[in-house]
């Protein structure tokens, strides 16, 4: 659908009618040549005079043309195209990710397969990730120190692919589990504060950091960001060794007692994935506790198409000028030829 912006400059177009019927009515006199009533600084424009000169009929109708078009750019005519959604409205979500060298341990199954815990993680997460449509997604990762690895984004793709790259150990051998958190809420605290949650994955206790847990935990509290806690690793587990097998506790040093309170703190949960459909089933219930939002808003696109009449106004100009020019130097070269003769 075409339209206007600004309709009513479209009785700009009168003008040089109105001049026209001034000078006949007022002085009595019939005037040629239509006369665009503008200043000094356009009166050198061909067609355009301030003593009624008599200007060639076909140039007349060139030079309303051009006043005609440059109207109808200022009018700005615009392409409204067809409704479309826009992006849902989400949360803000931050995914904190343990990538110490402690998620190495092969505790976790798929398909009879022993895989490690980083790798169920990407399996899950990439699940995950591709359901929160609407959702602005950020990612941490973290080791003996966090960084982000990915901004809060509705680029899902981005986001999957910087967590398919994470390898383990490259943020540290250590766990800051507190510093993590801390960096998370950093950056969530600016958004919405119904929206604020972030989504802590860890295997071991934190034994890094400059940040203690508890103080993460209260800066997550005061700004308003829910803390969703996972422990991940098995209960135990077959260790084979020169000796002979014996039954390990690969999670003995996963601290449950700290993520418990620092979800009970934010208004979040704490969850315990012991093998990997636990952790499937896991970021389905998170799911369900951070449903998204369809709100359901629309917009039309609108493409401006303004530079097409202001184009041709500004041709028709250059060729009324350039017509002129040879006019003029046509009258020079007769008036030469009369003067020599």
């Amino acid at each position: 659908m075409i339209s206007l912006a600004y309709p009513w400059l479209l009785l700009l177009a009168l003008l040089p009618l109105l001049f026209l019927a001034g000078k006949r009515y007022g002085k009595g006199e019939p005037v040629d040549a239509p006369v665009i009533p503008v200043g000094h600084w356009l009166s050198g424009m061909p067609g355009v005079s301030t003593q009624g000169r008599r200007t060639p009929r076909w140039r007349q109708l060139l030079l309303l043309l051009a006043w005609l078009c440059l109207v109808l750019a200022i009018a700005r005519p615009q392409h409204v195209g067809e409704q479309v959604q826009m992006p849902v409205s989400g949360r803000d979500l931050m995914m904190l990710v343990d990538i110490s060298p402690s998620m190495d341990e092969r505790d976790m199954v798929i398909q009879g397969r022993s895989i490690n815990r980083l790798q169920a993680v990407k399996r899950v997460l990439d699940q995950f990730i591709d359901r929160r449509e609407g959702d602005r997604l950020g990612l941490v990762l973290f080791g003996t120190q966090p960084y982000v690895q990915a901004p809060l984004t509705f680029d899902r793709e981005t986001v999957r692919t910087l967590l398919l790259e994470a390898g383990l150990g490259m943020a540290g051998r250590a766990t800051a589990i507190g510093d993590a958190v801390g960096l998370a809420v950093k950056r969530l605290r600016d958004r919405p504060q119904e929206q604020r949650v972030a989504i802590l994955l860890t295997d071991g206790a934190n034994t890094a950091g400059e940040v203690s847990p508890d103080k993460a935990t209260e800066i997550a509290a005061a700004a308003g960001v829910r803390l969703y806690t996972i422990g991940i690793g098995a209960d135990s587990m077959i260790q084979r060794g020169l000796l002979g097998s014996r039954r390990v506790n690969p999670s003995r040093d996963l601290d449950e007692a700290l993520l418990t309170r620092m979800a009970e703190q934010t208004g979040g949960r704490h969850f315990r994935a012991r093998s990997l459909p636990e952790l499937e089933m896991i970021y389905d219930s998170i799911d369900q506790l951070e449903p998204i939002e369809q709100e359901g808003q629309f917009y039309r696109p609108v493409t401006e198409l303004y530079v097409w009449p202001a184009g041709t106004a500004v041709t028709l100009w250059l060729l009324l000028s350039a017509l002129r020019l040879l006019a003029s130097r046509a009258r020079r070269n007769e008036s030469g030829e009369v003067h020599h003769g």
